[in-house]
């Protein structure tokens, strides 16, 4: 290699002392470039995250007006199950409308904010060396470190920019408890968190050589600091503290404000990213430190089939998922016995309630609630039916074609993969929902009940894969389009009870016309006929794509 970059790649040096400037060589190129790359999709993630924030906020200065309406919440919010999936019971000591914001939001939006960073991090560099654009590029005047200090310049600026935003807009909107220094620290909490997983993605980076592999790390990090606050929160108050969502959580912020949290996450942030640094200059550019494990001397027989090589292209994506979705069972199952003291005092969420129907405030919750599962299980079926696209940019589904494997089949396993994995999600879901549910409720027949209501999306599922294969088959650089599905479904199907939308929104949305059980009786018709469009979805995407030519980068 040539350049600035070449001694520092050269294999068999030893790590050096100390990171030499040169090695940042072209940093400021790089981030501009890489800025100017994410123009759109930061600003989705930015709008996105800031208009979720202040419409909450808003929501709980109407849902919470009166000092009654605050004291129900707080005797609703004060058990272990619902610590677990809030945050610490400080917060309720003054549990205004901004208390209500600290305490409810920030360990989800961490969660998110983390997501964000996660894969702009990982995108800019170990993407880069996957594809082997970062080699192209480093042949040039480029430091060694210039790739991973650019990534983490972009998801600095993208955190700045969701603090300042979050900011700015709670400052305005004049939610009580809210005032501009509580506004500024709840944006920065937010800044702080996202930069913490940012160094924990630098580091990841390093250790595997694939990008899969590299965000599943990462985001199972974000797993275990989440899961580590809960318990923290509902016994142990050290668990939390090994936590930085704890860290951020524990500012009370519209409380309190204790700004001194934040300099744990931003000593932390630094370490990681610094140990990113160092760990790439004992790596080639392209490899990981992890070596990769060998695998067996002979293909097992599930590899030679287009089905069991694609379920082994999606195997770490949908584990996953498994996982998260069955931990989301779990703990919603867990507050389902004291749902009805949970929402007796918040009118439109017992309006919402009522509409949904049911025998009790259990059932229409947990109907609620499968909506949230569904639209999770989505987001798995969009990911896993736009993995031909992946496989067509990056030249690997050529070579496969042009042996005798038909597009039919090429296509169809990876489908395939997406319909059955999906719809296993659903009932795993649904099984640790109503397992946990009814131990929460004291009704064991909550388990099938509940394993049968989140199999009931299935056909929707389908088709929201139906919709990508058609995008795929006939319009393939409009494939992230099919993400407006599972989006659109969470906005009228979850939000739209309670912000009180036009019900003749939810039939747009394919989730809108499966019944809600176990609130509502099981009707089969529009299960089949979501079930044909699905079909029809898939056949026209499989026509379009044995007609078109191959989109290779």
């Amino acid at each position: 290699m040539t350049g600035v970059a070449a001694p520092l790649d050269a294999p068999g040096r030893s790590t050096p002392a100390r990171i030499q400037p040169a090695a940042f060589t072209g940093t400021g190129t790089l981030l501009r470039f890489s800025l100017r790359r994410d123009r759109v999709r930061m600003s989705v993630w930015l709008l996105a995250l800031t208009l979720g924030t202040l419409a909450t906020a808003a929501e709980y200065k109407t849902l919470y007006s009166t000092p009654e309406e605050r004291a129900a919440a707080v005797s609703s919010m004060d058990s272990p199950a619902a610590l677990a999936m809030t945050g610490p019971r400080p917060y309720l000591s003054d549990y205004t409308a901004g208390a209500m914001l600290g305490h409810q939001m920030l360990g989800f939006m961490a969660v998110l904010v983390g997501l964000m960073s996660v894969l702009t991090v990982i995108r800019h560099t170990r993407d880069e060396e996957e594809t082997g654009r970062a080699e192209l590029v480093r042949s040039t005047v480029v430091g060694h470190h210039a790739h991973l200090a650019a990534a983490l310049g972009v998801a600095l600026v993208a955190n700045l920019g969701l603090a300042l935003l979050l900011a700015l807009g709670l400052a305005a909107t004049g939610v009580d408890g809210v005032g501009p220094g509580g506004a500024l620290l709840y944006g920065l909490a937010h800044a702080a968190i996202g930069l913490v997983f940012a160094g924990v993605a630098a580091i990841t980076a390093q250790l595997t050589a694939h990008t899969r592999g590299a965000s599943g790390l990462a985001l199972a990090t974000i797993g275990v600091a989440y899961v580590l606050r809960a318990s923290g929160d509902v016994g142990n108050d050290a668990l939390s503290w090994l936590s930085p969502i704890g860290w951020i959580q524990r500012t009370y912020v519209f409380v309190d404000d204790r700004w001194w949290p934040l300099a744990l996450c931003l000593l932390l942030a630094a370490a990681t990213a610094a140990y990113g640094f160092v760990l790439s200059t004992r790596r080639d550019v392209g490899a990981g430190l992890r070596p990769a494990r060998l695998g067996r001397r002979t293909a097992s027989d599930a590899l030679t089939r287009p089905f069991g090589f694609a379920l082994r292209l999606h195997r770490a994506t949908l584990l996953g998922f498994a996982a998260g979705l069955c931990l989301m069972g779990v703990m919603y199952g867990s507050i389902l016995g004291e749902a009805a003291d949970m929402v007796e005092s918040v009118e439109q969420l017992q309006e919402a309630l009522k509409d949904i129907g049911g025998a009790t405030v259990a059932e229409s919750f947990a109907s609620m609630v499968m909506v949230v599962v569904a639209v999770v299980a989505a987001v798995y079926v969009v990911m896993a039916a736009l993995r031909p696209r992946a496989e067509e940019n990056a030249g690997r589904a050529e070579p496969l074609l042009a042996t005798g494997l038909s597009r039919n089949r090429w296509l169809g396993s990876h489908v395939a993969v997406a319909l059955t994995g999906g719809t296993a999600l659903l009932v795993l879901a649904g099984l640790c929902f109503g397992v946990s549910g009814a131990a929460s409720a004291g009704d064991g027949s909550l388990v099938l009940e509940l394993a049968l209501a989140a199999a009931a999306y299935a056909p929707a599922l389908w088709v929201t894969v139906g919709v990508v294969v058609l995008l795929f088959g006939w319009f393939p650089r409009a494939g992230a389009v099919a993400w407006i599905v599972p989006a659109y479904a969470f906005l009228v199907g979850y939000l739209g009870p309670i912000l009180q939308l036009p019900d003749g929104l939810t039939n747009l949305s394919p989730f809108g016309h499966v019944p809600q059980l176990p609130a509502a009786p099981m009707t089969w018709t529009p299960l089949l006929a979501l079930t044909a469009v699905a079909a029809g979805l898939i056949a026209l995407g499989l026509a379009g794509f044995r007609r078109r030519d191959l989109d290779t980068k």
